[in-house]
């Protein structure tokens, strides 16, 4: 019943093998989309060559650069993929950064700068992807982004990337309002704590992965391509009715009280 068959989907945050991103890329691919990917842009162009190598199996058919604090870059994105696709169907947005100022220490001594470099990749390139995606979405559309638990609750050395994810999940809120009359829907996955390479930037990540394994109900974390399921669902017409929602993916640790 999950077809995505004649759908086209942009993902952007595939780093490497580990990333969540890449878990929802093979997912969608499973299920029949055409896929455009992105990667960040580096001068050697270590980057790239990663991301080409992880996705190679799935043979997408534009791999772009696009640093999303680049407006040249991303406006060169969607040309591409009008000029390619002429149509799109389907936006993953799998970006977040905070620096290691942004995680530890005291939250009041966060810089100025340090915060708004977070918010400008983590937030707001959520609203500027979908300002270009919309024009594109001729037939209705999904757009699903990635948060996680310290958004809304604290969780140490979260700090800067909970504020981040808090914005995230509200611009998920206003842009599934904003878009919601043009059929676009848009929801956000709160997965579980997986090893990837962004969340190894944060302290005790071991830690609270072995506390979701003791806690949740399912006794373990999630795997990238559970979350990449729960993805496929959300951008396929099986949840036509579910928009401007935060879909926990995390083995139910969410619900518990007391752990």
């Amino acid at each position: 019943m999950l077809d995505l068959t004649g759908k086209n989907a942009l993902v952007t945050g595939i780093a490497n093998n580990r990333s969540i991103a890449w878990g929802i890329a093979q997912q969608l691919h499973k299920a029949g989309a055409n896929l455009a990917v992105t990667y960040l842009p580096d001068e050697k162009g270590r980057f790239e060559k990663k991301v080409r190598d992880v996705v190679e199996p799935i043979n997408p058919a534009l791999i772009l650069p696009c640093n999303v604090q680049n407006e040249d870059q991303v406006e060169a994105t969607f040309k591409a993929i009008k000029d390619t696709w002429g149509k799109l169907d389907i936006v993953i947005h799998c970006l977040a950064f905070a620096d290691k100022e942004g995680l530890g220490g005291d939250f009041s001594s966060i810089s100025r700068e340090a915060f708004s470099q977070s918010l400008e990749i983590s937030t707001f390139s959520l609203g500027n992807l979908a300002k270009y995606a919309k024009p594109l979405m001729t037939e209705g559309g999904s757009m699903v982004t990635l948060t996680y638990l310290g958004g809304v609750k604290v969780i140490p050395n979260y700090n800067l990337m909970g504020v981040a994810k808090a914005g995230l999940e509200m611009s998920v809120r206003y842009l599934a309002s904003e878009l919601g009359p043009d059929n676009i829907r848009v929801n956000a996955i709160s997965a579980g704590p997986i090893r990837t390479l962004a969340s190894s930037a944060v302290g005790g990540i071991l830690d609270m992965i072995r506390h979701v394994e003791e806690v949740a109900p399912l006794k373990r974390t999630v795997t990238q391509l559970e979350v990449g399921n729960t993805a496929a669902f959300l951008c396929s017409d099986l949840s036509s009715g579910i928009t401007g929602q935060v879909i926990y993916v995390d083995a139910g640790y969410e619900i518990m009280g007391m752990g």
